[in-house]
């Protein structure tokens, strides 16, 4: 399997396409950086990503990737029920959403990331969740996406892919900077498609 990406790097195997994608979001200037963090946040609020009510799976990123986290307060406020990904297990690739709480202790998993610390008696399916947003390593126009490789989303979100076509819930929305499209991704039988991308420059539609 090949990623292409315009003339950056037409036709690459997936592993060094993730390292060179990675390479090119850690470079981007910090100026330049928070310009488009700012920029995705107002998009997803124009989205209306936050309704109140709600239960929308965030991600607490790496370093490099888009800060949500300017967005938790408000949502909080308005009454939306935040949870996040955290790993059961990294040999089977297993993760869960759980609640975060504005209050929740923290303590970073395997890569780093931040996980609350809460009972897995309240973790939730991703069906129960009405929006999940969804880090990215590379995406493409059709809504495909590049992650870190070890499938902890798309096993996940398999009971999703299993249902009919017409069931959208919940509705993934996928989080990256302009510069991680890629001319196109050919997708795996265990991928799960995007309903949409979400980067500084505006929303891709699939």
């Amino acid at each position: 399997m090949t990623a292409q990406a315009g003339g950056a790097f037409p036709s690459l195997p997936l592993r060094e396409a993730r390292k060179r994608l990675r390479a090119l979001r850690r470079a981007l200037p910090d100026d330049e950086r928070q310009a488009a963090d700012r920029a995705i946040r107002v998009e997803l609020h124009r989205l209306h990503v936050w309704r109140p009510g709600h239960r929308v799976a965030v991600f607490l990123g790496m370093a490099d990737e888009v800060d949500l986290r300017p967005c938790f307060a408000a949502a909080w406020r308005r009454g939306v029920r935040l949870y996040v990904p955290r790993i059961l297990s990294l040999r089977h690739g297993a993760l869960a959403f759980v609640p975060y709480d504005r209050d929740a202790p923290l303590e970073p998993n395997w890569f780093g990331i931040d996980e609350p610390v809460v009972p897995l008696g309240r973790r939730v399916s991703s069906l129960q969740l009405d929006t999940i947003l969804v880090p990215l390593v590379g995406f493409d126009a059709s809504c495909h996406r590049l992650g870190m490789g070890a499938g902890f989303y798309d096993r996940a979100l398999q009971r999703r892919r299993d249902r009919a076509q017409s069931f959208r819930r919940p509705r993934l929305v996928g989080i990256a900077y302009s510069i991680q499209q890629l001319e196109q991704i050919e997708p795996a039988p265990w991928d799960v498609a995007l309903d949409l991308v979400v980067t500084e420059r505006g929303v891709i539609r699939c």
